[in-house]
């Protein structure tokens, strides 16, 4: 840090990467470093007292200050106060912004945690206490359906670490989130809807019947042990046969691993003969496990996930569905580390399903607290956008873990947001 140069503020230009030695708050800008653009940033710089900035030579369009650069003057440090002022103001009102975005994300977390809670008690006791469970499972599946269907915009919140950390992360509850979310895009009808949720939960239902060593093996399976593997479909079948589920919820159990192009399992069904919500289900359930799989070392990011689907698997899935998920994600899903065109880097936290290539990013900021970080919301924060996804493992450590240090990816949902009050 300290062996940055620096430059003296008569000799700022457009191009210049820089670096304000200011507390957040005492400065106007959304961050605390940026590429200057425009001659009204030099001139909000020259007013805010410094006599010199360092700046990066790498991060510069050009290196060195440009001897040509007009030198500024007392009375255009003067003339600056109006300017000041007014970006002072914009800053006020991205700090209640702020706010008001922790007190919603303070709020969906919290209901996260509810949510997971019952998740929790519904998988261990559906087999030992079936009647209560699943009428446990049938609220919460309703609660969640009416909330997502009902609601004018919805946005898509990645979890962050102080909501239980990976103990918290339920495979079945990301795929019945994102399940439901895609309903709402489709127009299922009502009456579907709740088949849809109750299958999304118990779409794994089976694996209860499967040896832990298959199911904790961080290898590749063998063939005969994939061959045992796949059975727990028809094993989820049969137990939710007893369990009293409807057919359609049994469809989504045996279907949500076959695949459009026929390569699925186990009756290799292929295109419109997989029952429609069992697509949607297998859809939702392959990102999920691109994530979050059993060996975390294997795990995409929710973009690069995305991609790949896309790009190399996009056979496998109904292209409707997968067309669907990629919209309501948008190119940069919750929870992808990305840089911003200022170099600055980012965590994707909020996607508003409705403008989804404008996320709520938490911003990387070293003169900021991490339980402080800056929220941007891009479809405020105009001047700034996304240049490019990073790869986790090209993410120095320490950013990484300030932006996002939970392993696994969990979503969850605001129906609220656009309301009144301000919630994002």
């Amino acid at each position: 840090m300290s062996s940055d140069p620096t430059i003296d503020v008569s000799e700022l230009r457009i191009g210049l990467y820089v670096y304000l030695d200011l507390r957040w708050f005492d400065h106007p800008f959304a961050l605390s470093h940026f590429k200057i653009k425009t001659e009204e940033q030099i001139k909000t710089i020259r007013g805010l007292g410094l006599k010199r900035v360092r700046y990066s030579p790498d991060l510069s369009d050009r290196e060195g200050p440009d001897d040509s650069a007009p030198a500024s003057d007392q009375k255009a440090a003067d003339e600056v106060s109006p300017v000041i002022a007014q970006a002072l103001a914009a800053k006020k009102a991205m700090i209640e912004r702020i706010r008001k975005q922790r007190e919603a994300a303070a709020r969906i977390e919290n209901a996260f945690v509810v949510t997971a809670t019952t998740i929790r008690e519904v998988e261990k006791n559906v087999l030992t206490k079936p009647a209560e469970t699943l009428k446990s499972a049938n609220q919460l599946i309703t609660q969640i359906s009416d909330s997502i269907l009902s609601a004018p915009e919805l946005a898509i919140h990645v979890m962050g670490d102080m909501v239980g950390g990976e103990e918290l992360y339920f495979h079945s509850l990301n795929v019945t989130m994102l399940s439901l979310m895609l309903a709402r895009d489709l127009g299922v009808p009502q009456e579907a809807v709740s088949a849809l949720g109750m299958g999304a939960l118990f779409h794994d239902l089976g694996r209860s019947e499967i040896p832990s060593r298959i199911l904790l093996k961080m290898e590749p399976l063998t063939t005969a042990e994939q061959h045992l593997y796949e059975q727990h479909c028809d094993y989820g079948v049969t137990l939710g046969k007893k369990l009293g589920f409807s057919p359609a919820v049994l469809a989504i159990i045996q279907q949500h691993h076959e695949m459009f192009d026929g390569s699925g399992y186990p009756q290799r069904l292929k295109g419109d003969s997989i029952n429609l919500l069992a697509r949607i289900v297998g859809l939702a359930n392959h990102y999920d496990e691109l994530c979050n799989p059993h060996n975390i070392a294997n795990a995409l990011m929710p973009h690069e996930a995305l991609s790949l689907m896309f790009a190399k698997l996009r056979a496998k899935f109904d292209p409707r569905l997968l067309q669907l998920l990629i919209r309501r994600l948008g190119v940069y899903p919750p929870g992808t580390v990305v840089q911003l065109s200022n170099g600055a880097m980012a965590m994707v936290a909020t996607v508003n399903t409705n403008h989804p290539m404008k996320p709520i990013l938490i911003v990387y900021d070293e003169s900021v607290p991490r339980d402080e970080a800056i929220l941007i919301d891009l479809s405020v924060d105009s001047e700034l956008n996304i240049a490019k996804a990073i790869k986790p493992a090209l993410v120095p450590r320490h950013i990484y873990e300030y932006l996002s240090p939970r392993k696994r990816v969990s979503y969850y949902f605001d129906a609220n947001h656009g309301q009144e009050g301000g919630r994002a």
